[in-house]
């Protein structure tokens, strides 16, 4: 089993801390994996992604040039990963903010309304975890469980109102990307 994945949208969106909290679900699998964060100057507002490996084999590289799926937050992210994903890869799109549809007809595409969906949850900062636990039910490189497990490494017990938030919002993604 393998999963090669971007993330991809802009800095505030929290996309480095999915792919962090992917990294580290993957650790509590002992899976091997590699996260490899690039963002720009501006952190916020600028461009950011990460790609994350998650193998059950030795990973050679943590740099990917046709990943298998990527996550997308925004236009500018579509726009640039669209064409990298593999042949009969996985696509998974925050349709609140991307206002277009994606070309290629041989990719599995997934469309959540991710921003609304965390509107509906009472917490804007939680689409990146809506993202990712649609990811996570689809691709199934790692558990739900896992993942919720890595939210408290990063969170800590003292911030269980924040762990819950995220935790409802993994599932809200893993129900509607099902």
């Amino acid at each position: 089993m393998s999963g090669e994945v971007v993330f991809a949208g802009f800095g505030g969106q929290g996309i480095l801390l999915a792919g962090r909290v992917l990294a580290q679900a993957a650790v509590t699998e002992e899976k091997n994996v590699t996260f490899f964060p690039s963002y720009g100057g501006e952190i916020r507002g600028g461009t950011a992604n990460c790609t994350v490996i998650v193998s059950d084999k030795r990973i050679d590289s943590p740099v990917t040039s046709r990943p298998e799926a990527a996550v997308v937050f925004n236009n500018p992210s579509l726009d640039k990963y669209e064409a990298a994903i593999a042949p009969e890869g996985l696509l998974l799109v925050n349709s609140s903010m991307v206002n277009r549809n994606t070309e290629r007809t041989d990719l599995r595409v997934i469309y959540l309304p991710a921003n609304d969906m965390a509107h509906e949850l009472g917490d804007e900062r939680v689409v990146n975890m809506i993202m990712l636990g649609g990811y996570a039910q689809t691709c199934g490189a790692v558990s739900l469980d896992s993942l919720k497990q890595a939210l408290l490494k990063f969170f800590g017990e003292k911030r269980a109102s924040i762990i819950e938030m995220n935790e409802r919002a993994l599932d809200a993604g893993a129900s509607a990307s099902s």
